[in-house]
């Protein structure tokens, strides 16, 4: 049985994240047991919501555990198996976590599942076809809920999240307006996502600015907001969100450190009668096939071009976690395992 290399987390974070929180460690793997199967993880997730389950605070998942390994999303290939669902060979997407293998009872539902890669690579079934996309396609569809002709605005624009938000948003007729660090990624956004414009937050870094920059890239108002990071810019959004505006709200990396996030006017949610509502996307697998499909339609027509930066073996998953919740990446952040 092969060796298998593992990111563990082992202290909790005082404040932000760092390095050492977590430790590398190596072990076998297991011989399989009936129903089992060894995947072998060609690529790893990376996505913001693990520096909260580092935390051991109430929110709606349980805390990582502390020396166990990270969890997280991976795409692999089958190398083992005595499950009869699955053969050597077969490509398949899990919650393998951070390491380079996983032994995994098949026979529950849901824990892995067969891709096809022959028009839509692996990778992006962590990204544009994957959790992201799917987690932009409920919060566009279930709760913004978008009319044709109205203008949509959303953080972390060019993420594994927002470049799916604005193909799909693109399609129903919408104008899409993105907010996102520096402009190589503003410039992105426009001319290979198809943005209609696009914010650069280090350019405006205060509610104030920022509402003015929203202004200019939204004359009519704001009908619609996917929020991904929280603090100023949400108040700079309250500010010229037009009347029954909905705001899908997916995450606010701003506060994983563990600070609060005050909110500067909440007055202009009853003002506005705005809808606010948070959501996990993996509370709402109904919706899944049918985003996936339209999703997966998407990437292989070329309609929604994915970026991923991607970092090179399971040693360099904490400093590219890092990395991500400083905004370092461009697009979708993986580790390549193999």
């Amino acid at each position: 049985m092969p060796t298998n290399k593992q990111q563990l987390l082992d202290n909790r974070p005082d404040g932000e994240a760092v390095a050492s929180n977590f430790k590398l460690v190596t072990s076998q793997t297991p011989e399989l047991k009936d129903n089992e199967v060894l995947v072998r993880h060609h690529y790893l997730s990376l996505d913001p919501y693990m520096r909260g389950r580092m935390n051991d605070s109430k929110s709606y998942a349980q805390p990582q555990p502390l020396g166990q390994v990270m969890q997280g999303g991976t795409v692999g290939e089958i190398v083992e198996s005595r499950n009869p669902k699955f053969a050597v060979g077969d490509k398949v997407v899990g919650f393998g976590g951070w390491q380079e293998y996983s032994v995994v009872d098949a026979s529950q539902p849901g824990v892995l599942r067969k891709v096809d890669t022959t028009h839509v690579p692996l990778s992006h079934y962590l990204g544009a076809v994957g959790m992201p996309g799917v987690t932009a396609w409920y919060g566009l569809v279930k709760i913004i809920a978008p009319k044709a002709g109205e203008t949509l605005v959303i953080s972390a624009a060019t993420g594994a999240v927002g470049s799916a938000f604005g193909a799909l948003a693109k399609a129903r007729g919408c104008r899409v307006v993105g907010i996102a660090g520096g402009p190589d990624k503003c410039k992105y956004a426009v001319e290979e996502l198809g943005f209609d414009a696009c914010i650069d937050y280090r350019q405006h870094p205060d509610a104030k600015s920022m509402s003015q920059a929203l202004k200019e890239a939204c004359p009519s108002g704001i009908d619609g907001y996917f929020e991904n990071v929280g603090g100023y810019i949400l108040d700079a959004v309250l500010l010229r969100a037009n009347a029954f505006a909905r705001i899908a709200l997916c995450g606010m990396i701003a506060g994983y450190d563990g600070q609060p996030l005050p909110m500067a006017n909440p007055a202009l949610i009853l003002i506005n009668r705005i809808k606010i509502e948070g959501f996990i996307v993996s509370e709402h697998m109904e919706v899944w096939p049918e985003a996936l499909k339209e999703l997966g339609t998407l990437v292989a027509t070329g309609k929604l071009r994915p970026r991923e930066s991607i970092a090179q073996g399971i040693e360099s998953a904490p400093e590219a976690f890092l990395g991500l919740l400083k905004g370092r990446n461009f697009g979708k952040q993986l580790v390549k395992l193999i």
